[in-house]
């Protein structure tokens, strides 16, 4: 899977008004009968590097034996996709389905861009993780499906470990924090190298306490930072960040932690599997070095909350072909294709029944467990305008980890943290 790919839907999209379209279920006027949906041909736009050729071309070839249609992919860039998807959906003739980030998915709910999917989880969805399908769903209603996802999880250094004569992967969070402590003490490695503003981390810790970053005043919402799960997660953060030499006012990005993390001298960093990859391009030599874990939780037994990036699966509002589009999503979702997509891009796929399928795969096999715990950013419309840069929740680590207290920091923020959630959408 390219690297741009993961990083781009651990993103939430822009949000764009969105032209409601009706439309009828038959593609120009025809329902299946004894020929199917013969003659007709579905768009379905998927984003670069999501879906496999061999994946494409196999359900291809199982839709059309099943329904007597085409299916015709459309692969788009991340560049720029929410101003396209949004004119599209505006247009009279639309993708019939296609691939949303799933934090966008609320926003395009909203404005009335996506067909109801009820029917659809109600005949296929009933093992959805739960927490996986949270952002198909708006309002109480299914506007998407949820098609694929990664997570973070613990990079660590093998022979870093060895050196401070750690044996075992930890699996509580007091568990890690004594191994980093044993890695400062008995090497001279860094213990772990954490930004920070490596804020997305941060989200999967307010997960794990059960806070939410935002609440309801009345009709609109607003900053929830001073709530005290805020507070318990940010001193998590605080507590492993003072045994990082990262700068506290930078993210995982600035510099590149793979980057930093292949000169061999840090014992761990949490990120996204493929930032293996980076680490490996700067120094082949530490590939055989580089081992995963799941990001511990507070005990054995649960894992540590995360943020659940990834994709839905949905079908235009204005699309003429909404019945046929279901037929696709029946297919594309079933236990045979959503597994041949986890195991040929190593994601975690929309049931945990399914988790076999990334059996070899090391980073996959450390980010599955934390899937059932994981969650997102507000599954609401006006959180988008939060994160544009200077995104106020970077600005509260860095104002914590500087001396603040959280709710000192809370406050700090919180003008501008409103100011964006009130945002016209």
């Amino acid at each position: 899977m390219k690297r741009k790919l993961i990083a781009a839907i651990g993103v939430a999209g822009m949000l764009f008004s969105v032209a409601a379209c009706g439309g009828d279920d038959g593609g120009d006027g025809k329902k299946a009968g004894a020929d199917g949906y013969a003659g007709q041909t579905l768009t379905v736009w998927v984003m670069d590097g999501s879906s496999p050729d061999q994946w494409q071309k196999d359900l291809a070839a199982e839709f059309e034996k099943k329904t007597k249609a085409k299916v015709k992919f459309e692969v788009q860039q991340w560049n720029g996709i929410q101003q396209k998807l949004t004119t599209a959906l505006s247009e009279e003739n639309p993708p019939d389905v296609f691939e949303i980030g799933n934090t966008q998915t609320p926003a395009y709910a909203k404005t009335g861009g996506l067909a109801d999917l009820g029917d659809l989880k109600e005949e296929i969805g009933a093992d959805w993780t739960e927490s996986l399908n949270n952002s198909s769903v708006f309002e109480g209603k299914q506007y998407a499906a949820p098609w694929y996802f990664a997570n973070r999880v613990v990079l660590y250094n093998k022979k870093v470990w060895a050196d401070a004569g750690l044996e075992d992967t930890p699996k509580t969070r007091d568990e890690f924090y004594a191994a980093l402590k044993t890695i400062g003490e008995k090497t001279d490695a860094e213990p772990i190298y954490l930004p920070g503003q490596n804020w997305y981390h941060f989200v999967g810790l307010v997960v794990g306490e059960g806070g939410e970053l935002v609440k309801k005043d009345g009709d609109k919402y607003v900053s929830n930072l001073d709530d005290p799960k805020i507070a318990a997660a940010t001193e998590t953060y605080k507590k492993f960040q003072a045994l990082s030499k990262a700068p506290k006012d930078k993210d995982e990005a600035t510099p590149q932690q793979g980057e930093v993390f292949a000169k061999g001298n840090v014992g761990a960093f949490i990120g996204m599997g493929w930032e293996a990859g980076i680490a490996i391009e700067a120094n082949p030599a530490i590939e055989k070095e580089i081992g995963y874990f799941t990001i511990p939780g507070a005990t054995a037994d649960k894992p540590e909350g995360v943020f659940l990036g990834g994709s839905n699966l949905a079908v235009a509002a204005g699309s003429q072909k909404q019945e046929l589009a279901k037929e696709f999503l029946k297919l594309a979702l079933s236990d045979k294709f959503e597994g041949q997509l986890a195991k040929e891009n190593g994601v975690i796929p929309n049931k945990e029944s399914l988790q076999s399928s990334l059996k070899g795969n090391a980073p996959a096999e450390a980010a599955a467990p934390a899937a059932a715990v994981g969650g997102t950013t507000p599954l609401i419309p006006e959180w988008a305008a939060v994160e544009n840069d200077p995104n106020p929740i970077k600005t509260y680590l860095t104002a914590v980890l500087n001396g603040k207290s959280p709710a000192a920091a809370a406050k700090q923020v919180e003008g501008e943290f409103n100011k964006r959630l009130a945002q016209q959408q």
